[in-house]
C-alpha cells in the first residue's frame, strides 16, 4: 500500500504523517499514530471529517494564548484538545510583527535569521518550553489505543512543531539524517505559500532586506536545527541525555513510547 506522508487537506497547511520512518535498529513507526501540522483554525467541514475518519483522538496545540485566541482549532467532536504553549508569547513571529522588529527588518536582511536563532536557543533552554514538551510526551504516552491518532501543531507547523517532531523521533531511535529530512520537508510543503508571500511583498515594493527576513522567518533551515543541537550539546552533551535530564523521560518512558509507536 502506497501511503502519502503529506496529507492533502483543503484548508490545512503542512499536515504530515510521521508513520513509516525507520529506526536505527530496523523497526518502523506505525502509520496513523502521530501527525504534525500547521494551524487548524481554517479547516473546512470536510477537513474536520477527514481527521475524524483518521482517528484523531488528541490535538496538542503548541501556540501562544494570543495565537489560540485569534484562530481557535477546529477539530472533530471526540478529539481531546490539549493546550501546551511552548512560549508564553509568540516568539516565532508567525502571528504578528512587532514595530521594533519590523523597522529592523526593513534595513537589516539578517534580522529574521537572528530572530530564529534566538527562538531555537530558547526552545531548548527555556523551562516553560521544556515543561510544554514534557507534557507533550505525557500525551504521546497516553495515546496507546490501536486506532488512535495524535496530532501536534503550532501556527506554521515548522519550529515549535518541528522541534516536537525532533524530540519525538529521537526518543523512538530514528537516525539523525531522517530526522533532519523530516524537519526540512516543511520547505517543500510550504513553498507555494512562501512564493506567494514573496510575490506580494515585491508587488508592494517592500525593501529587499525585509523580504529576506520574511523568507527566513517563514522557512526552516539547517542553521536553525543546528542552533538547537548546539544548545543541547552545551546543556547536556547529547540528545538522549537532554531528553532524560530536561524533558524527564525515563528509560521506562522510552520503552513505552517505542512499544506504542513502533512495529
Amino acid at each position: 500500500m502506497v501511503r502519502s506522508r503529506v496529507l492533502q487537506l483543503q484548508k490545512g497547511g503542512n499536515f504530515r504523517e510521521l508513520g513509516g520512518y525507520q529506526t536505527m535498529n530496523g523497526r518502523t513507526i506505525k502509520w496513523h499514530k502521530a501527525i504534525r501540522s500547521g494551524k487548524l483554525g481554517s479547516l473546512t467541514d470536510q477537513d474536520v471529517s477527514f481527521l475524524d475518519t483518521y482517528g484523531l483522538k488528541y490535538d496538542v496545540d503548541f501556540r501562544s494564548p494570543e495565537e489560540k485566541a485569534q484562530a481557535p482549532d477546529r477539530i472533530p467532536a471526540q478529539t481531546k484538545y490539549l493546550f501546551m504553549p511552548v512560549f508564553s508569547t509568540d516568539e516565532t513571529q508567525n502571528s504578528k510583527q512587532t514595530d521594533r522588529l519590523q523597522r529592523k527588518m526593513d534595513t537589516d536582511p539578517t534580522t529574521g535569521r537572528q530572530q530564529m536563532h534566538h527562538v531555537y536557543q530558547d526552545i531548548i533552554t527555556n523551562p516553560h518550553s521544556q515543561t510544554a514538551y514534557r507534557r507533550f510526551f505525557d500525551v504521546l504516552l497516553e495515546n496507546d489505543g490501536q486506532q488512535d491518532t495524535l496530532l501536534f501543531h503550532c501556527t506554521a507547523g515548522k519550529d515549535r512543531t518541528g522541534m516536537g517532531a525532533v524530540f519525538f523521533l529521537s526518543a523512538l531511535g530514528v537516525n539523525e539524517d531522517t530526522i533532519k529530512a523530516d524537519y526540512l520537508l516543511t520547505n517543500k510543503t510550504t513553498k507555494p505559500m512562501l512564493d506567494n508571500l514573496v510575490k506580494t511583498l515585491k508587488l508592494k515594493n517592500s525593501p529587499s532586506a525585509f523580504i529576506q527576513s520574511m523568507r527566513d522567518l517563514q522557512s526552516v533551515q539547517i542553521f536553525f536545527y543546528n542552533t538547537a543541537m548546539d544548545q543541547i550539546q552545551k546543556v547536556s552533551g547529547h540528545m538522549p541525555t537532554y531528553l532524560h535530564d530536561y524533558l524527564n523521560l525515563s528509560t521506562n518512558d522510552i520503552h513505552d513510547l517505542r512499544h506504542i509507536y513502533l512495529e
